[in-house]
């Protein structure tokens, strides 16, 4: 009985999670983690100090995706964003997406 609690418990946990680290591999593929991390700053801002600043905006999906494909500056500070041409649309969206369910 203990076992299939515990078993139980791992896969609520696993699926609790898995929204926060399922587009790491899209992000990791289009090399954002060489500047951007989940929890702590790098050369961008963390991830989730970037879905604390656009929590309720409903247009912030849009506006992160312009920008994950554009590049952009002075939000964060004085280091710009470069504009990463080779992310399409859609993954731009699904990076926009998953960046504001970190918490």
């Amino acid at each position: 009985m203990h076992k299939q609690l515990l078993m139980l418990a791992t896969l609520v946990v696993s699926m609790v999670s898995m929204p926060a680290w399922a587009d790491l591999a899209l992000a990791t593929a289009k090399n954002c983690m060489a500047c951007h991390a989940p929890d702590k700053k790098l050369v961008g801002p963390a991830y989730k100090d970037v879905a604390a600043k656009y929590v309720g905006d409903k247009t912030a999906v849009e506006k992160l995706a312009t920008k994950i494909q554009k590049g952009g500056a002075g939000v964060w500070g004085p280091v710009p964003m470069p504009a990463n041409t080779q992310v399409s649309d859609a993954d731009a969206k699904k990076l926009a997406a998953w960046v504001l369910t970190i918490k």
